[in-house]
């Protein structure tokens, strides 16, 4: 899977920016926009946003339950906490 399937710098995306949103949102292509010669952005279509917060979210609870799955139950006062970080 491509990340970036072209680029456009801001300059052109001015005048192009209805054809880079038809190209990402029915043709699925993802238009990074450069700045000063450096990637700034990514237009992406819905689906493809959708799909990462998806990811991403698969991600977190997986990392969650990898921490919890460790805890080993100990826990720490305030109390404590903060006379360890004075000591």
């Amino acid at each position: 899977m491509e990340t970036v399937t072209s680029e456009i710098t801001t300059r052109e995306l001015r005048s192009q920016l209805s054809d880079v949103l038809g190209r990402a949102m029915y043709a699925g292509e993802r238009i990074g926009i450069t700045r000063h010669g450096r990637l700034a952005a990514v237009v992406v279509s819905v689906e493809d946003l959708e799909a990462l917060e998806e990811f991403e979210m698969t991600r977190d609870v997986a990392a969650y339950d990898e921490a919890k799955a460790e805890d080993d139950g100990t826990r720490i006062s305030h109390a404590d906490l903060v006379a360890d970080l004075d000591a």
